[in-house]
């Protein structure tokens, strides 16, 4: 999918940078607090504002940050798999 990053989709007004910011991944945990928070890692993104209404679109830095999830090992049977899961797919470990 191409999309237009001059042109606003709301009102297609003209789109301006604002620049770069890292924006932080994952959740915070009853147990584990800002953790997970700090394990989940950040997603880099450009940041593009509409000189005519306002909004604001984000769009990804890295192409292959997007489409990948950081990765995280079981303790218990030290399987690797996709941090956003609250527990093991393999031997159900709950974090």
């Amino acid at each position: 999918m191409d999309v237009s990053i001059d042109k606003c989709l709301r009102c297609n007004g003209k789109m301006s940078s604002i620049g770069t910011e890292k924006i932080q991944l994952g959740q915070f945990g009853l147990l584990t607090g800002y953790l997970s928070n700090l394990m989940a890692g950040g997603l880099e993104v450009e940041i593009y504002i509409c000189t005519n209404c306002g909004k604001i679109e984000f769009f990804s830095v890295n192409e292959s940050a997007q489409n990948e999830l950081p990765q995280v090992k079981c303790p218990e049977c030290g399987y690797t798999h996709d941090f956003d899961y609250p527990k093991c797919p393999r031997c159900k470990h709950r974090y």
